[in-house]
């Protein structure tokens, strides 16, 4: 039985490290991992790769012998982000990829992410089948002495990366060079200092950047959310910067501060990538049900339209997939365009939001102004251990006249606001997340949820 102190999401799996997190927990998934990957198909190749925490090196030796073990040759990228990893498994045609990264999470933490042989995350069904060869009883086939994967050493993952990235033919570079950006970034002592620079100054960007030694150990809580970028803030303004970028330590999501240190909220990275594609390219964009409706304005100015999908990467992107999305991701600053691959990217991002800069001629400021501005409050509490289907009754016995969306968890929605209530992928709490014009608005709706969910919890 897995312990019920590590979180199982459509991700992978997480938990503190000593405290449900061990290395034996970490060699018996990456094994069966890859003892599922390989059994789907001819490949018999598994990327592996890493961000910086603390705890990394330890794991990544862990893993890498956990996925010889089971008979998988090993394609090792080292210290590297998520979207480059998801990029090496399909430039590699590998039967999979594990990333070793807690994403967000505190330092505490660390977790497996585990990558099919299409660069997506697993599907809810596939994650299913990989962890049947650990629990109830572990039947992870081992390979025998004559069967023992290799390894061997790729370098040129995130240089690939970055190449990829300035081939899109989204993407004006000359134009972008020629605007001889400033830009400032905080890497947060995450594997974003090996890649967002480079991109930068690729760019003709001034980079002016803080905390990129790559060794874990996090100055701030690392989740680039407006609470934790005031270092950020306060260096676009003594810079001058047109932008700064902040990154979480797998690089696959991007928060920006505007020009003279406001922080808009990570919403506003895809809104600005959205307003760059659709001016290129129209067609649909799908987001997730707690993403905020300023990505919705971004699409309908250009005449387009927005699709929501359940919270996670990868079902953001099985729906982008399946509906034809031309842009998409989450609103906690992940963007997704299937020109590139489908995974959230901070760097694609970070060239995105330059490229809208281009393109408006104006300020991060002045874009954002003339916007409508909307107010989110995001709060959360412990999982009760009781179901959650009474909370979602009463909230939509109170809030009839909402349009209710049932996908993951329960979302009710106006045409100007909105409450998410669901329980979390990636942490043992509820989150309930509200937006509305006015903040003593979006407030009053999270009071509501809050009410709901306490009288469960008692």
């Amino acid at each position: 039985m897995i312990d019920p102190r590590l979180m199982v999401g459509v991700s992978g799996i997480r938990g503190r490290v000593g405290d449900g997190l061990t290395p034996e927990v970490v060699a018996r998934f990456a094994a069966a991992f890859g003892a599922w990957a390989l059994a789907q198909g001819a490949a018999r190749t598994v990327v592996l790769g890493r961000d910086s925490r603390v705890t990394g090196p330890l794991f990544h030796q862990v893993a890498r012998a956990a996925l010889e073990a089971v008979g998988a040759d090993v394609i090792d990228i080292g210290l590297t982000t998520t979207p480059t990893l998801q990029l090496a498994v399909e430039h590699h045609h590998a039967a999979g990829g594990i990333a070793l990264t807690a994403s967000h999470n505190p330092i505490e933490w660390n977790a497996l992410k585990f990558i099919g042989a299409d660069g997506l995350f697993l599907s809810d069904a596939a994650g299913r089948a990989m962890r049947a060869l650990v629990e109830p009883t572990d039947t992870i086939p081992y390979a025998t002495w004559d069967r023992i994967g290799t390894m061997r050493a790729d370098p040129h993952a995130i240089e690939r990366h970055i190449d990829a990235v300035l081939a899109l033919p989204l993407l004006d570079v000359p134009t972008i060079r020629a605007r001889r950006f400033t830009v400032a970034y905080d890497a947060c002592r995450g594997a974003g200092g090996a890649v967002l620079p480079r991109l930068l100054e690729t760019l003709g960007c001034t980079v002016h950047a803080i905390e990129l030694e790559p060794d874990g150990r996090f100055p701030r809580p690392p989740e680039p959310i407006p609470e934790n970028l005031g270092a950020l803030a306060e260096l676009t303004k003594a810079t001058g910067a047109d932008i700064g970028f902040a990154t979480d330590p797998d690089v696959d999501r991007l928060a920006c501060v505007l020009d003279g240190g406001e922080i808009p909220g990570e919403d506003y990275t895809l809104a600005l990538a959205v307003r760059a594609v659709l001016r290129r390219r129209p067609g649909l964009v799908v987001t997730n049900l707690s993403s905020s409706v300023v990505i919705d304005d971004a699409a309908a100015a250009f005449g387009q339209r927005v699709e929501r999908a359940p919270v996670g990467e990868v079902n953001v992107a099985i729906a982008m997939r399946e509906r034809g999305a031309v842009v998409g991701g989450e609103g906690n600053g992940g963007v997704i365009l299937p020109d590139l691959h489908l995974g959230r990217d901070a760097p694609l991002a970070a060239a995105l939001v330059l490229q809208c800069l281009v393109d408006e001629g104006r300020a991060a400021s002045a874009v954002i102004a003339t916007a409508p501005r909307y107010h989110i409050v995001k709060d959360k509490l412990p999982r009760p251990q009781a179901p959650l289907d009474s909370v979602y009754a009463a909230l939509r016995s109170a809030f009839p006249d909402a349009i209710a969306d049932t996908q993951d968890g329960l979302r009710l929605g106006w045409p100007d606001r909105w409450i998410h209530v669901r329980p979390s992928n990636t942490e043992p709490i509820v989150r309930v997340i509200a937006e509305a014009p006015a903040r003593a608005d979006a407030i009053a709706l999270i009071v509501r949820g809050r009410r709901e969910l306490d009288a469960i919890a008692g």
